[in-house]
């Protein structure tokens, strides 16, 4: 006779993680890395990988975190939710993360590039920043005047 499936509620179960990440997976990402930091040198070509495609064992995107470091450059930008734009201690490689308003990450990618697009300022946006310049520069206020903020 079978025990009854309410005793089975009783059971204590238990989730292990593991310890020990591989480092194997750490290697080909950063080899891959380094083909595409290659490739920006020599051709210009810049290239992206979407961190959250990639199956890391526990222990291993904070390894990779680590690895890359932290450069002189980072930028947080609010539009929508909060980006984080964080160069890694390898020029051209940017770790890039954006957020929805409840902060929760939306996307995580590492770019391999001078500059990250989102950082570049648009066009539209430079032209409308030229018009309120001219603006301010033929405000009767400005002329000899100290500008109030």
């Amino acid at each position: 006779m079978s025990p009854p499936i309410n005793n089975l509620k009783t059971i204590p179960i238990y989730a292990k993680a593991e310890e020990a990440y591989s480092i194997g997976n750490i290697r080909a990402l950063l080899a891959e890395i380094a083909a595409l930091l290659e490739k920006l040198t020599e051709t210009g070509e810049t290239g992206m990988i979407d961190m959250n495609s990639l199956p890391f064992a526990p222990g291993e995107y904070e390894q990779l975190r680590q690895t890359l470091g932290q450069g002189e450059v980072s930028a947080r930008i609010e539009a929508i939710g909060p980006s984080e734009i964080i160069e890694t201690r390898y020029p051209g490689v940017w770790w890039v993360t954006h957020y929805n308003v409840e902060g929760d990450i939306v996307a995580d990618t590492l770019e391999i590039t001078a500059m990250p697009e989102i950082i570049k300022s648009q066009p539209e946006d430079i032209r409308m920043g030229l018009d309120l310049l001219k603006e301010t520069l033929n405000d009767s206020s400005v002329r000899g005047e100290a500008l109030e903020p």
